[in-house]
């Protein structure tokens, strides 16, 4: 099976917290309705834009506001976040994925955003080359943190469970790895801090991409070599 480091993309490999508070800002100025703080907003990041609208408006998801919410979120993003994607790239990401490709790591993500607006993100990121598997939302019918998102990437690249480390800045990155019987590495430095996403119980933790990156190469790496010497031994 092929070794998966599989990511999740806000707060893990793009830094867009911020510009997505201001597109929540906008959405909800547009709609004409009563602002929402900031805080509120920080910690619906990482739930489908459905469920975070829902809540922020304290509505129900079926209600059509949510719908209209979300199709103005998504139009108002392309102007917001999409131009400075580039420069929102964690330093260090670009590199380690490299890194991590050229030990024959597959890589994947596995994100709350839909399939569109994931891989528009990750184009404007120039970061679209490096990803085997991409996984949006709306793909599966229960995302993170439930495991089908984890299933559908370890299919389409051919990894299994024992072979995948997902890598993630929230606590539903981390239960979506256990309920898909992965092993998980949390990062810090996006929206949950350490001690949210220890009560989640990773396998690793990492401060920064390349720490993460060296990580992955010690819990991964290994598993690429001792296939090739299976191979050989074979030969």
């Amino acid at each position: 099976m092929n070794p998966l480091a599989l990511f999740d993309l806000d707060g893990t490999l793009v830094d867009t917290s911020r510009a997505i508070v201001q597109t929540f800002e906008a959405t909800v100025a547009d709609l004409g309705l009563q602002p929402v703080c900031d805080e509120a907003i920080g910690d619906t990041i990482g739930m489908p834009l459905a469920r975070a609208f829902a809540k922020l408006l304290a509505v129900h998801i079926e209600d059509a506001l949510v719908a209209e919410a979300v199709r103005r979120y998504r139009s108002l993003s392309q102007a917001i976040l999409l131009p400075r994607a580039r420069a929102l790239v964690f330093p260090g990401v670009a590199e380690g994925l490299a890194r991590l490709t050229a030990h024959g790591i597959m890589l994947g993500v596995a994100t709350s955003r839909t399939q569109a607006s994931a891989e528009a993100l990750l184009e404007a990121a120039g970061l679209d080359g490096h990803f085997a598997a991409v996984v949006g939302a709306d793909r599966v019918s229960r995302p993170k943190p439930y495991p089908e998102s984890g299933h559908l990437a370890m299919a389409l690249v051919g990894a299994d469970a024992a072979s995948t480390v997902v890598i993630g800045d929230t606590t539903d990155d981390l239960l979506m790895a256990r309920a898909a019987g992965m092993r998980s590495l949390a990062v810090t430095y996006g929206v949950h801090d350490r001690a949210e996403l220890a009560r989640a119980d990773p396998d690793f933790i990492a401060d920064d991409p390349r720490s993460a990156a060296a990580i992955l190469e010690g819990a991964l790496a290994r598993r690429v070599r001792r296939r090739s010497h299976l191979r050989l031994a074979v030969g």
